[in-house]
């Protein structure tokens, strides 16, 4: 079993892991991802805010207002979720629930003026975070890790 907590796992313990694992991409990356979410997760924590909050004011923002489906399928955020996580924005001013003009059974999501700041706010969490987990890393790799990285996702995100 894998520890999550970094007080269960020693400060030596990547030198005492076989190399056989360290030369593993999977390994790296699920290694990774376990210390990036425990970081992002408690920054945005602090701002009291959450990553899906993140994800749905990025999209609206970005692509502008659509519906619970739409913003479903742009975020990543299973549906059954995303009602909740509206109620969250939506409570906090952040977006603007008003019926679809089309069909009256829909809400369409809108980024409130509020929502736009608090993008903003979030936006300069999560640089700074971002900063403290790609430390050891020079500008050029950060932008060659993203890269690549995109490259594999975009990759594996087309197999059916």
């Amino acid at each position: 079993m894998i520890r999550a907590d970094s007080a269960d796992v020693p400060d030596d313990a990547a030198l005492k892991t076989p190399d056989r694992l360290r030369r593993r991409a999977s390994r790296l990356l699920s290694q990774l991802t376990m210390w990036s979410d425990r970081l992002i997760n408690e920054g945005l924590a602090r701002a009291d805010a959450r990553k899906w909050h993140y994800a749905v004011l990025a999209s609206l923002q970005e692509y502008g207002p659509a519906s619970q489906a739409e913003l479903s399928r742009r975020s990543g955020i299973y549906r059954s979720d995303m009602v909740s996580v509206l109620n969250e924005l939506a409570e906090r001013d952040l977006v603007e629930r008003a019926p679809d003009p089309d069909d009256r059974r829909r809400n369409i999501i809108t980024i409130s003026a509020r929502g736009r700041r608090q993008l903003r706010l979030l936006d300069k969490v999560l640089d700074d975070l971002h900063d403290e987990l790609l430390a050891p890393l020079s500008p050029a790799e950060r932008d060659q890790l993203v890269r690549l990285l995109t490259r594999l996702l975009d990759h594996h995100a087309r197999i059916p």
